[in-house]
Parts: structure tokens; C-alpha cells; sequence
């Protein structure tokens, strides 16, 4: 197995952090979660690497002025933020597009409450994040899903089932994600077009939820429904993304809501007021905006570390071919279906007690997916080894 070249030996030697007993979700809520402590934790999805120096020393700058008052969003903000989006994936986003949120979690609930009744069916494509059935449900809606193909080729969308749903029941909403978390697709723009154009057809709202846009294992990858056909289904869609994954940003709770479409911003405008009035995160645009300029060598770096992360899991568990790992073209997440060699009823065991491992399980992205799992590889490498390691020695050890 190669080596993890200097350079990105460099990334992790200067940015991989401790994250324990620093009230991490991730690490200090493993007795909670899982009723271990002990456990080697590959499921939220954040990172054990601090966010660029040019973040930090960003916000150290503004706490030292040592006021948080109400605040506005500099129009510096949107420059940094749309040259980010130009430069990566050829998006040219206007100012008046730009709604924020807490975060892209927070969005999906209210998109539900805005565009569907109670008792609405809400199409989501499974397995999927599980916040996306969560939203639905919580808010007194259906969830109907049109289930993901698997087959030797990978994860596809099922477009013929699409179509039948579209058809047969009313349908006014998909919420759909891009890249996919957690089959790890980037979807082509031959494929967005297909779904795109159906959604139009049968006049159903399409929000994509792309906050894992920047994870592209080959550069110019990802394109988003935004620039499909040249713009032509823009004012169509409803885009959710955030620098949350991007820079490890979460808990600074600042994420946006992109609407083309002035008619829907309207309608937006005026339902979001009646949920909640919100002024933004101060720091979350600060870290936001220093991330955006000058954030880009340190994010090629980590990608490089996610790329190696990948590959050293895939080429451990190649010694067990009946374990499928899924290509890994976008996020930073591996989907690891361990059938037939771990059945469904014996998979937390497996995991937690055999393994010594916290994953999120594969039955919370979909009901059919009950022996996969999802293994977070933003971390150092030297976790994704043991993890890595200890799946393939009690994999063999079942296998005997």
C-alpha cells in the first residue's frame, strides 16, 4: 500500500487535532449513542482537522473587537463566496438569490412546511441522509421513496419508478442530494437533466441539498442543477448548501438557501418570517468569507488525505471480495455493504463489540440497507487504518 506522500503528511501533522473531552458530538457522546466510550468514532459527519489558519485568525480577530451585536452581511461576503462557486464549479449566483440559514438541516424542515400540506407525500431517493425522512416525517408529511439502483455498475437512479410515482400520486416536492450521501455519487449532467425535466413535466419542486459539493474525487466532476443544460432548469430548483463540510464549520451554524426564481423568493420570504426571524451568524460568515478567499490550498490538501483515506480502506477490504465498498466520486463518506458475511440481525454486534467501532448503520439511510455501513474517512489516516484493519481481521475471522 503506498505511502501518504510529504506533503499531506505535512496537512495532517499540522491540522489533526485531539477532538476528546472537547465536547465533540463525535467523541464525548459515544456513551449516549452508543453505550460504549471506548469506540473508535467514523460516523457524524465533521473532520479531526482544525479549519485553515486564515479562519481561525479571522475570527480571533473579530472576538478580540469583543462586541456581537446585530450584523449585517458585508458585501465582501458574497464576493468571496461566489469566486468559491465560479471557480470550483462554474456557478455564477446573484446577490438577491441569497437567502441564509443555521444550516442545510434546519432548511429541509422548513422546505417541507413551505411547499407541501400535512399529509403531502414528499419523494426522497433512498438510502439518503436520514435528516431528508426525518423532515418529512416530523412535519406531519409521507415519505415516499423511489429507491436507489445497485447493481455491478454501482448506485443509479431509477428513473422508470420516478416517472410511475410522478405519475400515479400528487407530488409537489423531491428533495434530492448532490453528490449523494451516502452512496457517494456525483451524478452526470445527463442524469440531472433526466430528473430535471420529469420534475418539470409533472410540475414538482426540486430542492438539492449540495453541501458536499466540493468533495470531487476528479475536479469538474460535480455540476450543479443550477448549470444543468446551461441554466435552463435554474429557476426550477431551490439550492441548500453551506461551508459547514467544506471547512469544518458546523457548529458555526451559517448555511444558504439559493433561489433563482423572484416569484419563489417571494413566497419564501414571506413563509420563513412566520417560522422564525433570524439575523445570522456573525462568526459563521466571518469564518464563511476568510474560508471562501483564502481556504482553497488547505481544502486541496485535505482531499488529497480523503483520496488516500479512501483507498487504503478499499484496499484492505479487497481481501474480503465479498464486501462491497462503493465508489467513492463525491463526499467524504464510504457506504461498506458487509453481506453476506454479516447478517442484518448481528450487524451492531459485529460492529461495536467485535470491530470496537461507532458507524452510522446503513437501516438510517434506508429500511432495506440493514447490512451497510457508513464509515466517515475526513480523520487522520491512522484511524481510517484501524478501522479499516479491524473490519477486514473479523471479517476473515467470520469467514473461516
Amino acid at each position: 500500500m503506498a505511502e501518504l506522500s510529504r506533503d499531506l503528511q505535512e496537512f495532517v501533522a499540522n491540522y489533526s487535532v485531539d477532538r476528546r473531552n472537547t465536547d465533540s458530538l463525535k467523541w464525548d457522546a459515544l456513551q449516549e449513542r452508543y453505550g460504549d466510550p471506548t469506540l473508535l468514532p467514523m460516523w457524524v459527519a465533521d473532520m479531526e482537522f482544525q479549519t485553515p489558519v486564515a479562519v481561525r485568525q479571522a475570527l480571533t480577530e473579530r472576538v478580540q473587537q469583543g462586541v456581537f451585536g446585530y450584523s449585517l452581511t458585508p458585501d465582501s461576503y458574497y464576493e468571496a463566496f461566489f469566486q468559491w462557486q465560479k471557480e470550483r464549479h462554474g456557478i455564477t449566483l446573484q446577490k438577491d438569490w441569497v437567502r441564509f440559514d443555521t444550516g442545510v438541516v434546519n432548511s429541509l424542515y422548513a422546505m417541507v412546511k413551505w411547499l407541501t400540506d400535512p399529509g403531502d407525500e414528499v419523494v426522497i431517493l433512498q438510502p439518503v441522509y436520514y435528516p431528508f425522512a426525518n423532515a418529512i416525517k416530523d412535519n406531519d408529511r409521507k415519505v415516499l421513496s423511489v429507491d436507489l439502483l445497485s447493481g455491478d455498475k454501482g448506485w443509479a437512479i431509477d428513473f422508470e419508478a420516478l416517472e410511475k410515482t410522478f405519475k400515479h400520486h400528487t407530488i409537489k416536492l423531491l428533495i434530492f442530494c448532490s453528490p449523494h450521501n451516502p452512496v457517494g455519487r456525483i451524478w452526470t449532467e445527463a442524469e440531472l437533466v433526466k430528473v430535471l425535466a420529469l420534475c418539470r413535466q409533472y410540475g414538482v419542486q426540486l430542492v438539492s441539498d449540495e453541501i458536499h459539493q466540493d468533495y470531487e474525487a476528479e475536479l469538474g466532476q460535480f455540476k450543479s442543477v443550477l448549470t444543468v443544460a446551461d441554466g435552463t432548469y435554474q429557476d426550477d430548483v431551490i439550492v441548500l448548501t453551506a461551508p459547514s463540510k467544506t471547512f469544518n464549520l458546523a457548529a458555526l451554524l451559517n448555511s444558504h438557501v439559493i433561489i433563482p426564481d423572484p416569484d419563489k423568493r417571494e413566497s419564501y420570504d414571506a413563509f420563513i418570517k412566520t417560522i422564525h426571524q433570524t439575523e445570522g451568524s456573525l462568526l459563521g460568515r466571518v469564518a464563511a468569507e476568510a474560508a471562501y478567499r483564502h481556504g482553497g490550498p488547505w481544502f486541496d490538501k485535505l482531499r488529497g488525505v480523503i483520496a488516500y483515506n479512501y483507498s487504503v480502506l478499499k484496499e484492505t477490504l479487497a481481501e474480503i471480495p465479498e464486501v462491497k465498498v462503493a465508489d467513492l466520486q463525491g463526499t467524504y463518506l464510504a457506504y461498506v455493504d458487509l453481506a453476506p458475511i454479516v447478517p442484518a440481525d448481528g450487524l451492531t454486534d459485529f460492529v461495536q463489540k467485535a470491530c470496537g467501532l461507532a458507524v452510522d448503520y446503513g437501516a438510517w439511510f434506508s429500511p432495506k440497507d440493514k447490512t451497510y455501513i457508513r464509515l466517515n474517512l475526513a480523520t487522520d489516516p491512522k484511524y481510517v487504518a484501524t478501522a479499516a484493519d479491524r473490519l477486514a481481521e473479523q471479517l476473515k475471522f467470520r469467514k473461516k
